[in-house]
């Protein structure tokens, strides 16, 4: 089965609809959370996603703060300026969407989180030390993660107990080994200097991981972003990839 990953969508309508245009025919969508903040299009890509075949849908901590679950002073001042924006203007219906997502779930010898198995909302996995102490928190084979914006994997090697980090190449389809921690990357704001919408293709049968990039039109979106008066530093690092 061909499933889509994808993560960190951020509101961006123009990237969401790039990846989907270029993964083609899948038979299921898992979205790793944060649907919303920091991009102009929150009610037309909760739209999108949920329309997508067998959606499993997670809640990531931008989707937490705009329900309020989540107190904003956590978040620098141009995101809490993102989050109060799109409170203002979601729809109640997307509202109670975000409200029914759950932070974790295991599928058969998957299990996904936002963050992290361990703190499913709000730890960034940004190293071999952090992920090192996150294995002991899922039992599955594999963990897909999102939040940190960055695509990876985090192999363990249950001899040494030591943790490899792997950056994926683009296109690059590798088959997994247990245990693996992995991040398809951010739809709609990469930070590793790639400006390419990020996600990838999970085939549950043959065990694969193949993980891609795809073009879009920025300036629309940050016109977009521009006109609805989101932050200067959000429109501009679009363009940059960080």
């Amino acid at each position: 089965m061909q499933i889509l990953i994808i993560s960190d969508i951020h509101a961006n309508l123009t990237a969401l609809e790039a990846v989907l245009s270029d993964a083609g025919e899948i038979d299921s969508a898992w979205c790793l959370g944060d649907l919303v903040g920091y991009g102009p299009d929150p009610d037309a890509c909760i739209s999108q996603i949920r329309q997508l075949p067998n959606l499993i849908c997670l809640m990531g901590n931008h989707d937490a703060a705009v329900l309020s679950q989540i107190d904003t002073e956590a978040f620098n001042p141009e995101a809490r300026q993102a989050i109060v924006w799109t409170q203002n203007v979601i729809s109640p219906d997307n509202i109670d969407f975000l409200k029914s997502l759950p932070d974790k779930i295991q599928i058969n010898q998957v299990t996904l989180a936002h963050g992290s198995p361990r703190q499913p909302v709000w730890e960034y996995l940004l190293d071999t030390y952090s992920a090192s102490r996150s294995f002991s928190y899922f039992d599955s084979d594999y963990c897909f993660v999102g939040h940190t914006h960055l695509p990876f994997v985090y192999q363990l090697n249950q001899d040494s107990r030591s943790v490899k980090l792997i950056i994926p190449d683009v296109n690059e389809k590798r088959e997994l080994k247990p245990r693996s921690i992995l991040n398809a990357g951010s739809v709609g704001q990469p930070r590793d200097r790639d400006t390419r919408a990020a996600y990838a293709i999970y085939n549950d049968d043959d065990q694969t991981w193949d993980y891609h990039r795809v073009a879009y039109d920025i300036p629309s979106v940050q016109k977009r972003m521009e006109a609805a008066g989101l932050p200067l530093r959000h429109i501009q690092r679009l363009t940059a990839g960080w």
